[in-house]
């Protein structure tokens, strides 16, 4: 039987390297969490936004059901953790906030997809042909090997995808 699919939406980075928040800046005439939230919503079951704990009372953050980050310092996989453990039994719809021109058709097709039998189901970049690991569905069985590669230092969810692909 196929999981039922949550959305999840990253938005507990720190922004660093734009120095500002990417989750607040303005698309589409609001900004991109609430742009990408709403995108999510048509594909999936339940939907919630990827926090940091000290960002659970931020006004763009606030007014979503959350999942809060239990790791520190674990970038996006952070969030792909916290999300399976408040909800093992179901598949993940992970996006990040800040992809503008994502659209509709693109996560239909990712949905359409999906492959159950395998730990994730991601789009390649045309670019490098590498997984693009932040608009993604991540099934319940990826749980247990992301804790494990997690575990051993690791933290990069792309380099996860390619070590998940078959040989």
């Amino acid at each position: 039987m196929t999981a039922r699919l949550y959305g999840l939406v990253l938005a507990g980075g720190r922004s660093s390297r734009m120095q500002r928040d990417k989750a607040t800046l303005q698309y589409h005439g609001r900004t991109q969490l609430e742009w990408a939230m709403d995108l999510v919503a048509p594909f999936v079951d339940r939907a919630f936004v990827s926090v940091r704990p000290d960002q659970q009372s931020d006004p763009a953050r606030s007014k979503f059901p959350q999942i809060v980050d239990t790791a520190d310092n674990l970038g996006p996989i952070a969030g792909i953790m916290a999300a399976q453990t408040a909800h093992p039994d179901v598949a993940w719809l992970v996006l990040a906030c800040d992809l503008p021109f994502l659209d509709a058709a693109t996560l239909k097709h990712l949905v359409w997809a999906r492959d159950p039998d395998r730990p994730a189901t991601a789009y390649r970049s045309s670019h490098d042909g590498l997984p693009e690991p932040l608009c993604a569905i991540y099934e319940p069985a990826s749980r247990e090997t992301i804790a494990a590669y997690v575990a051993t230092g690791k933290n990069c969810p792309r380099k996860f995808l390619i070590r998940s692909e078959p040989p």
